[in-house]
């Protein structure tokens, strides 16, 4: 009998080389040389039989190999530690340099950026994106956050569609690539966070089902549902747990996002959530450095960043679109979809003091009430992760515009000073800082042709949905798509470009330097506003940003030291006037 815990990830030798292939009736190792037969153990794994495994006492490092389950086809392996050939070519086990010694830092309230390794820089590469990490550090930010880079089909793609959960997209760079990246992040002072999908596969390269009940009968808006509470659930689960611990210990990496924990569904009384934040605590004690999860829900459920002593599930923080929809609504005045019920003062005023909009009312767009209060007075409002936009708020619009696209430098400026001066923990999306023009669009490289039509069908049909043109919706598969939505570096320099980055370190640098304005606490926050003069302040201790949302001059009833401002104002005695979209940020005297 044995389980995942008594096979090594990496094998020393290539009799080491194991599968878990519970509804197999054959499993066999192929290897360059040869064909090995495996032998099954009662709990469902297969391993090299002893009577051959001298010959193959040889050391593994290097070396290529497949399983062909039932006479099929030879696969990869599940765990594979790296895909030289793609997801559909041989695995190879492969042991990366190990990451140098770094002391880590802990998350909360720190400057998060999001990037994509494809897209970050015209190279595309860990090594390309290197040689602008000096541009974060001197921007303020904290910590790296890396759209997905585990193995995934094709040259390009967002990375969600990624089967190789163990193994580095080698487009990218590969294994020994990323851990190029994280030391010169580290070296930098930059911690770094892997996105990581666990809630489904992608539609190529996906041979857990040959292998064994990785999956339950039902599917979410993305795949089959994984199988985490089902019989044989126990191996599913560590099998997440391990690619989980890989990217924290034997690449460095500093956190993880979880991507959409809803759709993880488990219903035993330890949650999955909770046995991955319990064995992280346990490395964080092991590393001696800090090592957290953020979760990505649409749940408004506060147990998730509750601690295990309260009842919750221990993550260290989650995304919180609510906070973005209450800022992007009240700014720009859209309200198609989900944008429906925000948009008001009264909701920006009560997500910057609780967190939640939704939290136990009416959600019009799902058409049930959803949510839950956060205890304000237990959780610190850091836990939340907030931001003026991410990668899904741009590439899920039907043309994967920016705000840049239908925003004024006035309104963008808002939404920043908002977001980087509140209690949460900010994160901010590649290129924002500079108000960046070029587009972040879907976009893929299948290479199978049909799961191309796919791919390009759905996304129109969704769209058309929700009343997009669908002959504006651009081709995810057309090289072009994904050309567009490379960053363009000559923008910072120039001058309007290049207003708006110093604007962005300047409130960096007062969130940093200024200790009203990193409380963490929700209590650290008030606001006062007027929903008919359409303006809007928040108030940090001593420090206020007052916002003109309106497109007429408003007049604010504040005295106001103003330290930094986006926009033309002026004082007269007890009144701050400010012109049509503008932010003044300051003491109050």
């Amino acid at each position: 009998m044995s389980s995942a815990s008594e096979h090594p990830l990496v094998p020393e030798t290539v009799a080491d080389i194991a599968v878990w292939g519970p509804v197999a009736a054959q499993i066999d190792l192929h290897l360059q040389s040869c064909v090995v037969a495996l032998a099954k153990d009662g709990d469902g794994w297969w391993t090299v039989p002893g009577d051959v495994s001298a010959e193959l006492r040889v050391p593994a490092e290097g070396v290529r190999y497949a399983f062909a389950v039932d006479s099929g086809d030879p696969v990869p392996d599940p765990r594979s530690l790296r895909l030289p050939d793609g997801v559909h070519g041989w695995s190879q086990v492969h042991t990366p340099p190990a990451p140098a010694p770094w002391a880590g830092r802990p998350i909360d309230g720190a400057v998060i950026y999001e990037l994509h390794i494809g897209t970050f820089t015209p190279g595309g590469t860990f090594d390309a994106a290197i040689e602008r990490l000096d541009h974060l550090v001197d921007l303020g930010v904290g910590f790296v956050e890396v759209m997905p880079v585990n193995a995934f089909n094709g040259e390009h793609g967002w990375g969600y569609d990624g089967v190789g959960w163990f193994a580095v997209h080698e487009p990218y760079g590969g294994p020994d690539g990323f851990v190029r990246f994280v030391d010169a992040c580290h070296d930098r002072g930059l911690g770094v966070i892997v996105d990581a999908v666990y809630n489904h596969l992608g539609p190529s390269g996906n041979y857990l089902p040959t292998f064994g009940p990785y999956f339950t009968g039902g599917a979410n808006n993305w795949g089959s549902t994984i199988n985490l509470a089902d019989a044989d659930s126990d191996e599913v689960r560590a099998y997440i747990v391990a690619s989980a611990l890989r990217w924290l210990r034997d690449f460095g990496a500093d956190a993880l996002r979880l991507d959409a924990v809803h759709a993880l569904i488990d219903h035993r009384a330890v949650h999955i959530l909770e046995e991955l934040s319990v064995r992280v605590a346990e490395l964080s004690q092991e590393l001696g450095r800090p090592l957290s999860l953020i979760a990505e829900s649409d749940l408004n459920d506060p147990r998730l960043i509750t601690p295990w002593h309260g009842g919750g599930l221990g993550l260290d923080a989650q995304w919180n679109d609510d906070v973005h929809h209450a800022i992007h609504t009240a700014v720009s005045g859209e309200r198609q979809g989900y944008y429906a019920d925000f948009g008001s003062f009264e909701c920006l005023a009560k997500v910057l003091c609780g967190g939640f909009f939704h939290d136990g009312t009416y959600s019009s767009f799902r058409r049930r009430h959803h949510g839950r209060p956060i205890p304000v007075d237990q959780v610190p409002a850091s836990r939340l992760v907030v931001y003026t936009c991410d990668h899904d708020q741009i590439g899920n619009r039907a043309i994967g515009d920016r705000p840049t696209a239908y925003l004024d430098s006035g309104q963008l400026a808002i939404k920043a000073a908002l977001v980087l001066l509140s209690p949460f923990t900010p994160m901010l999306f590649q290129g924002e800082e500079w108000a960046a023009r070029t587009p972040f669009q879907y976009f893929t490289s299948h290479p199978e042709p049909e799961l191309g039509d796919a791919v390009r069908n759905g996304r129109r049909a969704e769209f058309a949905e929700h009343g997009w043109h669908t002959e504006d919706v651009p081709d995810p598969q057309d090289p072009e798509t994904f050309r567009r939505s490379v960053l363009d570096w000559s923008e910072p320099s120039r001058p309007e470009n290049a207003a708006m980055l110093d604007f962005y370190r300047s409130l960096i640098s007062l969130r940093h330097n200024e200790p009203d304005l990193s409380d963490n606490r929700f209590e650290s926050v008030t606001v006062t506003y007027d929903t008919g003069a359409q303006w809007f302040a928040m108030h940090r201790g001593a420090w206020s940003i007052v916002c003109n949302l309106g497109t007429a001059p408003v007049g604010v009833p504040i005295q106001l030291g103003v330290a930094l401002a986006w926009g033309d104002y002026h004082e007269t005695g007890s009144v701050l006037a400010l012109a049509a979209h503008t932010v003044a940020i300051g003491q109050r005297r």
